[in-house]
């Protein structure tokens, strides 16, 4: 790893380890970031993006577990550390995190003050005024006033415990910083100013950060590179300009299409048909092809490779450099729910259903209520 890069993922295999099977809820992660840059990860839910920012972390919790990969974080390979060395030599010191539903994990009967506090108590024995001091000036780093430090969390609104607890992450100095669904419950006016706020601090401190978000048009504004995930897969990672501008994987294609566009006389939104499947026993081949508009029947057989197109890594069959695979039949079935076989791949045996005289299996609305 050259002196220009904070992480380096290599395939990072994560599974949880239940009662009804093994989830592989993430399988092969590989993706680098550059010191003071940033990435932005989306997909559906279900599809791996928590997982991976714990993963980063070693802290996935039980059934959880790191299965294989490498983590090297600033020279420290985390996944070789003990729970207690990580505490001691990453977590919150060379990279911290901005927890899903943060607003809501801040204890209500102690002030902000003593929260913000225990950190710096933990890791480098700094408490009274000095703790305090520390508080206040990364309290006015994200645009509060100091007094906050006397509140508590009751008395804050949404954007304001937002903010604390984006201040709190910053207060040892980490060289990196994930953010898992920072502007969740937000709305859009608070959003854009704790997403403009996000972008000054990582320009001001020379941080790196990784945005964990559904919404791609946040992603679009803060984003040095983007990886899209589908079940537990990273299907493309690239420069997000090259795959805002031209999406190559076949997922990438419909969430980009899903997005509103001022610009453009748009009749009617694309959506991809089914939700994302049972991670305990996934679809064979590749992940994505029960809902493709562009499955061949080698996508149902053959788990695709990477390949890099244009400057972006695609795990596609659709740019094979095999011909036996370009010349691989369309697939049978448009969706999920056109072919009983499909069905059976896509949620295993209790997922069959028997064909109407349509020849759908359920309509869609019934399949989203499940």
């Amino acid at each position: 790893m050259d002196d220009d890069t904070i992480l380096e993922v290599k395939d990072l295999t994560t599974h949880y380890l239940t009662t009804d099977g093994e989830v592989k809820a993430l399988d092969d992660a590989t993706f680098s970031l550059d010191r003071g840059a940033s990435i932005g990860i989306a997909g559906e839910s279900g599809c791996g993006k928590s997982t991976l920012a714990f993963s980063l972390l070693n802290q996935v919790q039980p059934p959880g577990q790191i299965m294989s990969g490498s983590i090297n974080l600033d020279g420290i390979e985390v996944t070789d550390l003990s729970e207690s060395e990580a505490r001691e030599k990453i977590r919150w010191k060379k990279v911290s995190m901005v927890f899903q539903g943060a607003m809501e994990i801040m204890t209500p009967v102690y002030s902000v003050g003593h929260q913000m506090k225990e950190p710096l108590k933990y890791h480098k024995g700094i408490t009274g005024e000095k703790a305090r001091e520390i508080c206040e000036r990364y309290l006015e780093l994200v645009n509060l006033e100091g007094a906050i430090f006397d509140r508590y969390p009751h008395e804050l609104s949404g954007g304001q415990k937002q903010r604390v607890i984006i201040a709190t992450a910053l207060l040892l100095e980490p060289n990196l910083v994930i953010l898992d669904e920072p502007t969740t419950a937000l709305d859009v006016v608070v959003e854009a100013r704790i997403m403009n706020d996000l972008k000054r601090l990582r320009r001001e401190l020379d941080i790196s950060m990784i945005f964990i978000t559904h919404d791609l048009s946040i992603l679009a504004e803060v984003s040095d590179n983007l990886a899209i995930m589908y079940a537990g897969w990273i299907v493309e990672f690239g420069e997000a300009y090259d795959i805002y501008k031209d999406p190559k994987h076949p997922y990438t294609e419909k969430l980009m299409a899903a997005i509103p566009d001022i610009r453009t006389d748009i009749e009617r939104l694309e959506y991809i048909p089914g939700v994302p499947p049972n991670l305990v026993n996934p679809p064979s081949g590749c992940r994505f092809h029960p809902r493709c508009h562009k499955a061949m029947e080698v996508c149902k057989e053959m788990e695709p490779e990477i390949h890099e197109v244009d400057g972006v890594n695609v795990k596609c069959h659709l740019y094979s450099e095999d011909e036996s695979i370009a010349e691989s039949q369309e697939a049978e079935y448009d969706t999920a729910y056109e072919d009983e076989a499909a069905a059976e791949a896509y949620e295993g045996e209790e997922g069959k259903r028997e064909l109407d005289e349509t020849g759908m299996t359920e309509t869609e609305d019934e399949v989203m209520e499940e």
